[in-house]
């Protein structure tokens, strides 16, 4: 029996399969895999703006939808819309506020 090894380069994905670089150049049959992980190098660490732009880019491939400047403009003035509740809020301050009559 002779022993004809191959060397190649893959991917070891979380299902347990292998994807493989390239096709080996063996014959079909059986073979023995033995798995080493690639050193690989220390990624540098990124400032907080890289690590925004990164997130909002996965989080755009992930079809998140970001508002447009037209968009937040108009959210933000209908934050500063009043509405009932200020309006009460505004007259009890002028009642709390308001000099007593003797």
């Amino acid at each position: 029996m002779s022993l004809n090894e191959f060397t190649v380069q893959g991917t070891l994905n979380s299902d347990g399969t292998l994807e493989l670089d390239q096709k080996p150049s063996l014959s079909p049959g059986r073979v023995t895999v033995v798995l080493r992980r690639q050193s690989e190098p220390t990624p540098a660490k990124e400032n907080w703006f890289v690590f925004m732009q990164n997130a909002r880019k996965k989080m755009e491939e992930a079809g998140c939808h970001f508002m447009d400047e037209k968009e937040l403009n108009s959210h933000i003035e209908w934050l500063r819309e009043g509405d009932r509740i200020d309006d009460l809020l505004r007259e009890a301050d002028e009642q709390r506020h308001k000099p007593e009559q003797p």
